[in-house]
């Protein structure tokens, strides 16, 4: 599994994961801010982005997948910074791989079992008939049937392009489907024992108070930030903020 990565700026390397049916585009703006200090490495995870498609998916394979990636660049540790099913990747990474990460950032999401909670959106991209469809706002008409959020649709249609005159998808969403409880499921067990932080968009109920000993067993050396007046994409909605914290703890 060769990913697809974006590489940018200078300085010690850091690796940037992005989050279920993204790919590194949808963290470019914090790509681009990050690589004026920092060796960004941002790939498209498997079965995303131009990224190669399989029919497994799990956190053992995408951790694999990020240390052949690692190993390809001659990179023998990084810091990395992951949001959701990424800051999950980041996390089996670390507990699995700890002499390689320097330091770790984990953005809206704990290291527990998430109950489903994606089938909407299974649904509504099953629903879209890339054979019919002439044009992306028939596709967003035809998943707004499932899909009621117009900041989510248009976040699953930047997976949508066009090939030899027909539309196509880049995430596998079968795969994503099929495989979808091993992306609820939480990372190894372990610990790891340098520097960890975690970030929570204050209206998310990703990151609860009730998954803090599963955080602390896990990374003893954790501390915790909260944005205010964001929710499960704080990197977006408010990146000042989101990226003085970063920059504070990549630093210090």
């Amino acid at each position: 599994m060769q990913l697809h990565y974006h590489r940018s700026g200078q300085g010690r390397p850091l690796v940037i994961l992005h989050g279920l049916f993204g790919t590194w585009e949808n963290l470019g703006s914090t790509v681009k801010s990050l690589a004026q200090e920092w060796d960004v490495i941002a790939p498209d995870l498997r079965n995303h982005g131009r990224s190669p498609q399989a029919t497994e998916h799990s956190y053992p394979l995408m951790a694999a997948d990020l240390a052949a990636l690692l190993d390809q660049l001659g990179l023998e540790s990084v810091s990395i910074l992951g949001h959701s099913m990424g800051g999950k990747v980041a996390m089996e990474f670390a507990l699995n791989n700890p002499e390689r990460v320097d330091k770790l950032v984990v953005v809206d999401i704990a290291p527990v079992v998430y109950p489903p909670h994606h089938t909407d959106v299974f649904a509504g991209i099953r629903s879209i008939d890339l054979a019919q469809i002439k044009s992306r706002s028939e596709a967003d008409q035809q998943l707004s049937q499932q899909v009621e959020s117009a900041g989510v649709r248009a976040f699953l249609l930047k997976n949508l392009y066009r090939e030899d005159g027909r539309f196509r998808w880049r995430a596998n969403f079968a795969a994503l489907e099929s495989e979808y409880s091993n992306i609820a499921a939480a990372p190894a067990e372990g610990q790891f024992e340098k520097p960890t932080l975690f970030i929570k968009g204050a209206d998310s109920n990703y990151l609860l108070s009730e998954y803090q000993q599963a955080v602390i067993s896990r990374f003893p050396k954790v501390e915790l930030k909260i944005i205010k007046d964001a929710g499960h994409w704080p990197h977006a909605e408010k990146p000042e903020i989101f990226l003085r914290i970063v920059r504070s703890f990549l630093t210090s």
